[in-house]
């Protein structure tokens, strides 16, 4: 505040993210992508004692009441690389669903990836309702980055049934065997039939086909 009103530099005052530990490595992660380096009394360094070098670098960096933007830091690909490798091995880890979440979070931020995504409407309720669909969207897509995906459509439990012996030790086990196959093959066999197609043809050209459809 002293510096802003002296006029000696350019200068934007900002509130560290995070709490606590959480605060710290969040500020070592924007000293890592932008090139500089955390003044902290904990590492020894003291806020008189700063110089220029110490400073990071980015191409823009827009601040607003809620949100601060970095864009294009300053900062080694292969540091950042590094903290993204390191950040990762956390997540491995950790066996805290919201430490697992706030470390993808800062990788996230690491790796380029945020987004912000604004749900408007003309009424609270209507508000609230794409929110809540915006949310189910969200946990899916993680669903999906976490735990991958399999082709819709019948088609996983069509080839998964290609995967079930056909024959088992004895009839009972063979005409078991037999039910879940058939189980399985059902879904894409309904949706075929219920478009108006000839469901065993299609289940043939699914299971001829080795491609992810």
């Amino acid at each position: 505040v002293v510096n802003k009103l002296r006029g000696g530099l350019k200068i934007a005052a900002v509130k560290a993210p995070g709490f606590g530990d959480r605060r710290k490595a969040m500020l070592e992660d924007i000293a890592i992508l932008t090139g500089g380096q955390v003044i902290s009394e904990d590492l020894g360094i003291k806020l008189e004692n700063v110089g220029l070098n110490m400073l990071g670098r980015a191409k823009k960096v827009s601040i607003s009441k809620e949100n601060t933007t970095i864009v294009d830091g300053a900062g080694k690909k292969a540091e950042i690389q590094g903290r993204v490798a390191q950040i990762k091995q956390q997540i491995e880890e950790t066996t805290s669903d919201y430490d697992k979440e706030k470390l993808q979070e800062r990788l996230a931020k690491l790796a380029g990836g945020v987004a912000v995504i604004r749900v408007g409407g003309a009424t609270e309720i209507e508000v609230k309702e794409k929110k809540d669909r915006v949310d189910d969207a969200l946990n899916a897509t993680r669903a999906a980055v976490e735990e991958g995906i399999v082709p819709g459509g019948g088609v996983a439990l069509l080839r998964a049934s290609l995967s079930i012996k056909a024959v088992g030790a004895n009839s009972d086990q063979t005409a078991g065997i037999s039910i879940v196959r058939r189980a399985l093959q059902a879904p894409a066999r309904q949706i075929a039939a219920n478009a108006g197609a000839e469901a065993s043809i299609v289940a043939g050209k699914i299971l001829e086909n080795k491609g992810p459809t």
